[in-house]
């Protein structure tokens, strides 16, 4: 398998499947394109590899699949053993959804708090809408831990909805974004520490 990524500071969509390649133990290439390059050549190194153009994209023989989503399914589906879905139907339907949501959502989060781990975390004022977005994140890691037990959302173990959020948490300390001050009793912010504990993530940042 070859996961051909963006820059590693800024591409949380690269981020995802990368890290769930790493938590399954699947060997792999890695082919990373500098992302921002002036004179668009940051696209036309991507399109040679990516149909949509896009990062990431996933190729396996003659397959190439480019929705970050989307490949972490197929891993799944590759590697059963692995987990990556909670087993329960019910924790695998809620994992789902929280993942999906984060697949399509939080647009104002994203746009005023771009992922950037070389930055110096800082305090900075946010927007009612990013407040409103930090609020829905608060409240659905707190109703998933709550319901399913921990430590992550699906229960016991860690998988793709989890590798979904990670960026999340990153934001939140590039930012210093106080999760007590949206609704968090300390859930969800000792959710967001694991999370960037994690030896994938930190083995993805290492590199940056």
């Amino acid at each position: 398998m070859e996961l051909i990524i963006g820059t590693k500071a800024w591409s949380t969509w690269s981020m995802r499947p990368w890290l769930v390649l790493k938590a399954v133990g699947a060997a792999f290439d890695e082919t990373l394109i500098p992302l921002r390059q002036e004179n668009n050549l940051s696209a036309a190194a991507i399109v040679a590899h990516s149909p949509s153009g896009l990062v990431p994209a996933l190729k396996e023989g003659a397959m190439t699949i480019g929705d970050s989503l989307a490949i972490c399914e197929y891993l799944a589906e590759r590697f059963p053993e692995a987990g990556l879905w909670p087993a329960d139907p019910v924790a695998r339907a809620y994992a789902r959804a929280a993942a999906a949501e984060m697949h399509s959502g939080f647009s104002s989060l994203r746009g005023e708090c771009p992922m950037d781990l070389a930055a110096t975390p800082r305090a900075v004022t946010l927007s009612e809408a990013t407040h409103k977005d930090i609020r829905r994140i608060v409240a659905l890691w707190n109703g998933l831990l709550d319901r399913f037990g921990g430590p992550w959302l699906g229960g016991a173990g860690w998988g793709i909805a989890d590798a979904m959020f990670t960026p999340v948490a990153t934001r939140f300390r590039t930012y210093g974004v106080r999760l007590a001050d949206f609704g968090d009793a300390g859930g969800a912010a000792a959710y967001g520490a694991r999370l960037l504990a994690r030896p994938e993530f930190l083995a993805w940042e290492a590199e940056i």
